[in-house]
């Protein structure tokens, strides 16, 4: 069982037995500065998000959309340190009970040591890994050190995966699955693109047992509904950074009160 000892998936599965959906929520740590992301994760989870992802700064970002990449930029600019995420980490984990996940690119792990950081992610509450660059096939020191520290690894599914790297990312991943709704960058779309409900498919057809939320493009309390009646959790991300970015934690609390609001009629 892929999901037995997640946190993660043990909150998803609470929600789905309780007839409520669930919604993922980002957040950059750092950002901005160390102790206002703290305080803005903090209110996230408050206030309807029903697992957290904090986001690691980092200079080269493959998939983040400008609204992500000016808030990372500015945690860089402020002197966010990778050791940084810890100490958010663990502030967040003593003030909520909502699972947290660190979603980082691959190579800041590596730079610290991939034991080392699943150890100190461990000390410091997180309940594991989102790694959009990282494939399971090239995984095995991830693997290896999230089995030793019960640590959640969420690989992406994508529409181009083949049924091999969907199979592969479905049996490996734990809490859940990641299915990109659209190929490129992260950001609002008007529509979610109905790709993401043939990824999910996929997800469901190969490991029917796994759990897959959906994210990239996801900004309304429609759209999060939408997504919540075929997948586990819709994630969201820019849009939350934007509403913090133009009105502070008055507005972000706001913004997700409003996004999960429907939720609980699910």
């Amino acid at each position: 069982m892929p999901n037995s000892s997640s946190l993660t998936a043990r909150r998803l599965k609470a929600n789905r037995d309780a007839g409520k959906g669930s919604l993922v929520g980002y957040f950059p740590a750092g950002y901005p500065s160390v102790q206002g992301a703290i305080d803005a994760a903090i209110t996230m989870c408050q206030n309807g998000v029903d697992v957290l992802e904090v986001g690691v700064p980092y200079s080269d970002p493959v998939m983040d959309g400008p609204v992500i990449q000016e808030a990372t930029q500015a945690a860089l600019d402020a002197g966010f340190r990778l050791k940084d995420v810890f100490a958010t980490v663990k502030a967040i984990t003593e003030a909520v009970d909502t699972p947290v996940l660190v979603m980082t690119y691959w190579n800041p792990v590596l730079q610290y040591g991939v034991e080392r950081f699943a150890a100190d992610l461990a000390a410091a509450g997180g309940a594991g890994l989102i790694t959009p660059d990282l494939i399971p096939d090239e995984a095995g020191q991830w693997l290896e050190a999230s089995e030793k520290h019960n640590l959640d690894r969420v690989f992406l599914a994508t529409p181009t995966s083949s049924d091999e790297r969907l199979q592969r990312a479905s049996e490996l991943s734990r809490g859940f699955v990641y299915s990109v709704s659209t190929m490129g960058i992260t950001g609002a779309r008007e529509e979610v693109d109905q790709l993401a409900r043939g990824v999910v498919a996929g997800v469901r057809r190969v490991s029917p047992e796994q759990n897959t939320c959906v994210g990239i493009g996801i900004s309304t309390a429609n759209q999060v509904t939408e997504v919540n009646d075929y997948s586990d959790g819709a994630i969201v991300g820019s849009a939350f950074v934007r509403a913090y970015q133009n009105g502070g934690l008055d507005a972000l609390k706001q913004k997700v009160q409003e996004l999960s609001a429907n939720l609980n009629k699910h």
